[in-house]
């Protein structure tokens, strides 16, 4: 099992986007419909297979990291105090860390 801190996941979706973007631009298509059309198997990817295979994988990746995310800022809302006699929650900056598998 490893860990991983918010920071970089947050680092790891913005270095992502910025490369889901590249081919975005290129190709005219959401990653998301991109990703969609590659899973069936509807695209000629002959010419394009690498290109297409790191879009795929990029993306993927994103889906992993944006899971990790959720579940940290799941985690940490389960943490964090509350105010005796209200629903108030009390948020401090901390970097808190997910134990991944």
């Amino acid at each position: 099992m490893r860990t991983i801190t918010l920071s970089a996941i947050l680092e790891d979706l913005q270095a992502i986007d910025q490369s889901l973007r590249r081919f975005e631009q290129r190709y005219w298509l959401s990653s998301h419909q991109f990703y969609e059309l590659y899973a069936q198997g509807a695209l000629d990817d002959g010419a394009h297979s690498e290109e297409f295979s790191e879009w795929a994988g990029l993306y993927k990746l994103k889906q992993k990291r944006e899971q990790s995310l959720e579940k940290l800022s799941q985690e940490r809302l389960a943490r964090l105090p509350r105010k005796i006699g209200t629903n108030l929650i009390e948020i401090a900056p901390a970097e808190p860390v997910l134990n991944i598998p």
